[in-house]
């Protein structure tokens, strides 16, 4: 069966609301339809002082796209003991709109503004992060210290 799927300002800002009001200040639509599908595809909204641990695509080894569709995206990258290698500020006006990370880049990222929704493209099945590619220099989310670490990050863009 075939489909098509308009994105829209009104689906992004429907996404962005519901962000908005979820506790992980955080959303996604996903465009495959089940987990297990090789390739994912989505659109995911995030809210200023949301905070995504630092992790890595390791095991199993996937690739990741990430374009900036609304507001303004803040991408860091660490090396292995956790000193940042690289930001970027991706807009989808800017100058970088989008960044493709090889599997096995620590990263992270940050909403800078409301409304911030990316599209974010790898490939599936879906298998939560392993503890071994959850950074080991970070704190995870909800742990003592986990708003602190990820309010440095957002003001590495201010």
């Amino acid at each position: 069966m075939s489909r098509c799927t308009l994105v829209d300002r009104a689906m992004l800002a429907a996404l962005a609301a519901e962000a908005r009001g979820a506790a992980r200040l955080r959303r996604n639509r996903n465009f495959h339809g089940d987990l297990a599908e090789p390739s994912h595809r989505l659109l995911n909204a995030i809210e200023p002082g949301s905070y995504i641990v630092p992790h890595r695509h390791r095991d199993p080894a996937r690739d990741e796209t990430i374009i900036a569709v609304a507001g303004r995206l803040g991408v860091i990258v660490f090396d292995d003991a956790g000193v940042i290698a690289a930001k970027h500020v991706l807009e989808p006006c800017g100058e970088a709109i989008g960044v493709d990370l090889s599997a096995g880049t620590w990263h992270s990222l940050v909403a800078l503004v409301p409304g911030t929704v990316m599209f974010e493209a790898k490939a599936g099945p879906y298998v939560p992060p392993s503890p071994e590619d959850l950074a080991p220099w970070a704190p995870r989310e909800g742990e003592p210290g986990s708003r602190e670490y990820g309010a440095r990050l957002e003001a590495l863009f201010a």
